[in-house]
């Protein structure tokens, strides 16, 4: 309770009752909030600023919340949404030597038999984690993760509340409910949740790794697992530029508008190719080799956060940008109820004229001043308004999208993201229809099918007896059923011959009666 009321206590204090009171119907929520005793400030910020502030002041879920809720622009005013992702993860460092003593419980050993230099000082400083500097006893230098203390407890119980918060804002605020605050944080919770567990954060940047190996595109650095722990993580460490820090890339003579165009096409890749995309790339989580300087090689770290699609997904977005480009509506809507984001229901035509009043004046301008990510969000923003419910694994690619265009347009303020994405997504869609891929698609199954094989008399034999078995089952329900209609035409003829005798008997009864009167 005492954590609830803080939570009410700053809510009032950023006058957050005042944006809620914009919501029909919210009467009984703001005058809650307005009993809530507070000092009343920020009178000269805007919603964004005061729901930005009050959530950094509320902790590590809040914060991270207000980060995942800012991708939710087809929820949001963009200048909520703009407000909500200047939420920063630097926060001030626990102490060192707890996190050394933390090392030392969860590897069971003292630190000095794995490495033999751990420095207490931070080399920087997250909500949920702290990273230190380390030189493992074989000699590798490394940086090693370190979970805060108590954190997991935190974030549970701030969980619990969000769950409760939501669902009651839903049940008092009906307007809310088109908003799906509810649905929201189950979205979310296992994602904040998976920064956890260190481990999953391995296994995500191990699978990363595989995935880029050997190429000049990206590096992910090695973990190395036998010092990995749900709370401690150890990687290798990397030295390089952060992608932010532009002036210092210029001054090493990095080609700026490869490394634009490169960041697109690692996006593209991970998305289309290997369908496991690194869904945090902030520019603190992704720094640049200083080396080679004309095809420069991108580093990423913290894989925490990693999105998946399936093929079904992958078909989507690619067949509807595609056909979005080509300005093909009627295509749009057909691929989204064939499938299945919107209802059956859903006036194709009715679709399509929405569509194409909302794409048509993006359209108007030079596709170098078009944005990737903003017709993303308009896709699923106009696809909300026919009740389309939008997929996390969506939400973090749309949210991944904006990251890589925002950087590239930062790094490379010409960076046209059509040239590099509409070439890529046409040479996917041609590469899925190959023959030759599904030659090798088939070649895959034969394996399996030859495994089988021996089984298949056996199927086959089983599939007749069943189908044999059906069958007697089939006539004898037919003779039960011609036996039970049988029956009931013969029930149906006595009950009809015991009517005419009863209307005899009462005929002659009355008859009989009136007589003898």
């Amino acid at each position: 309770m005492q954590r609830l009321f803080v939570i009410l206590r700053t809510f009032a204090r950023y006058r957050l009752d005042e944006l809620l009171a914009k919501l029909p119907g919210a009467g009984r929520i703001v005058w809650f909030l307005r009993l809530v005793p507070s000092l009343r400030t920020a009178r000269d910020l805007s919603e964004g600023q005061r729901l930005r502030l009050a959530l950094q002041e509320l902790g590590p879920l809040f914060i991270k919340f207000g980060q995942l809720l800012s991708t939710r622009r087809d929820l949001l005013t963009d200048e909520m949404a703009d407000e909500l992702a200047l939420l920063q993860e630097k926060v001030p460092p626990f102490d060192g030597e707890a996190a050394r003593m933390c090392v030392e419980k969860t590897l069971k050993k003292p630190i000095g038999e794995c490495f033999s230099e751990f420095a207490t000082t931070p080399l920087a400083s997250a909500s949920v984690a702290q990273v230190h500097a380390a030189t493992l006893i074989s000699g590798e230098d490394v940086v090693v993760k370190v979970l805060r203390p108590d954190i997991e407890k935190v974030i549970h119980q701030d969980l619990t509340l969000l769950k409760k918060m939501a669902e009651l804002l839903e049940n008092w605020l009906p307007a809310s409910r088109r908003f799906h605050p509810a649905q929201i944080v189950r979205d979310y919770t296992h994602v904040l949740l998976s920064e956890l567990d260190l481990m999953s954060e391995a296994a995500n940047g191990s699978q990363l790794r595989r995935n880029f190996e050997n190429s000049p595109l990206l590096y992910v650095p090695k973990v190395y697992w036998d010092y990995c722990t749900p709370e401690v993580l150890v990687l290798e460490r990397m030295y390089g530029i952060p992608v932010s820090d532009i002036a210092t890339l210029k001054k090493e003579g990095i080609n700026i508008k490869r490394l634009a165009e490169l960041g697109v096409e690692i996006f593209f890749t991970q998305v289309f190719d290997h369908s496991f995309f690194h869904a945090d790339m902030h520019p603190g989580n992704v720094y640049v080799a200083t080396s080679p300087k004309d095809e420069p090689q991108y580093i990423a770290f913290d894989c925490a956060i990693i999105g998946t699609l399936s093929q079904s997904d992958q078909q989507y977005i690619a067949r509807n940008l595609l056909a979005i480009f080509e300005r093909d509506y009627r295509k749009v809507a057909e691929l989204h109820l064939a499938s299945g984001w919107v209802p059956p229901d859903t006036p194709v035509h009715a679709f399509e004229a929405t569509m194409r009043a909302v794409c048509e004046p993006i359209f108007q301008k030079p596709l170098s001043e078009i944005s990737f990510g903003q017709l993303l969000i308009q896709l699923f923003r106009t696809a909300g308004r026919f009740n389309m419910e939008v997929q996390p694994s969506l939400v973090l690619l749309q949210k991944t999208l904006l990251n890589v265009e925002g950087l590239g347009k930062q790094l490379y303020p010409n960076l046209d993201l059509w040239e590099t994405a509409l070439p890529f997504l046409r040479r996917w869609q041609q590469k899925r229809l190959s023959p030759l891929r599904n030659l090798k698609k088939l070649k895959k199954k034969i394996p399996e099918w030859m495994e089988q094989a021996p089984h298949f008399p056996e199927l086959v034999y089983g599939a007749l007896q069943q189908q044999s078995t059906a069958e007697k089952r089939e006539q004898s329900l037919r003779k039960e059923l011609s036996q039970v209609a049988s029956e009931l035409r013969y029930s149906r003829i006595q009950l009809k011959w015991l009517s005419i005798m009863l209307v005899v008997a009462i005929t002659i009864w009355f008859t009989y009666v009136t007589d003898k009167i």
